[in-house]
């Protein structure tokens, strides 16, 4: 066999197109809680079969991002329960990925994207621009995320994080949710800047906290412990 031959590259399976386009509409609020989603119906509006389809939409379910509801799937009604044992996940993950990427951030090549983000962050944010806000958001979790060095660990943090990105897709409509969720930003920029890992680690834990109390009042969340209490 000629030693020259190279492996062929081979496009995206139809399932793995189909569960990226329907993820991307839960991350960015197009689907909304309660909406149910029919194979037959998505199969014809994404122009493919039903069977990538049905494993797209398993594969989105096993993960906790929808939910079976009769003969469809729909977004679940994320509950205050939902949101603590998310968070739960969140700080004991995110903090120490954070710590992890200090150790690199401190060469301002490297933290170049992080930078940049966080000034499309500012910008949008003295603009009043939910959406340039919401894009910035996304730039700033992907340029830290990048730098992580264990990929396991990315895929738990986005799997965990795509379960509060609707929530966010609602709230960052709040300039004073968009406020909070800058400082965190700056907090952890800070952080990096100087390399240090525990108060990277410390600025994100800080960061998660205000952002959770924030989308949990935006969302009317708190009602809900105060009329269990």
């Amino acid at each position: 066999m000629a030693a020259s031959l190279e492996p062929v590259d081979r496009p995206l399976a139809l399932s793995e197109q189909v569960y990226h386009t329907l993820r991307a509409h839960l991350r960015d609020g197009a689907i909304t809680p309660g909406q149910p989603l029919q194979e037959v119906q998505l199969a014809t509006r994404l122009g493919v079969s039903r069977t990538p389809v049905r494993e797209a939409l398993a594969r989105l379910a096993s993960e906790g991002l929808l939910v079976s509801g009769g003969r469809s799937f729909m977004v679940p009604e994320l509950t205050l329960a939902d949101v603590d044992e998310i968070y739960e996940v969140r700080f004991l993950i995110e903090p120490a990925a954070t710590r992890r990427v200090a150790e690199r951030t401190a060469d301002p090549v490297v933290r170049a994207p992080i930078e940049a983000a966080l000034a499309e962050a500012r910008a949008a944010h003295l603009a009043g621009d939910a959406e340039a806000f919401r894009d910035s958001h996304v730039h700033f979790r992907s340029a830290w995320l990048a730098l992580v060095p264990n990929q396991r660990l990315v895929r738990v943090i986005e799997q965990y994080a795509d379960h509060m990105q609707r929530i966010r897709a609602l709230t960052l409509d709040d300039p004073e949710i968009r406020a909070i969720v800058l400082a965190g930003f700056e907090r952890v920029t800070e952080a990096l800047r100087a390399g240090d890992g525990d108060a990277a680690a410390a600025a994100m834990r800080s960061h998660l906290t205000q952002a959770r109390r924030a989308f949990i009042t935006a969302v009317g969340l708190d009602r809900d412990r105060s009329a269990t209490a």
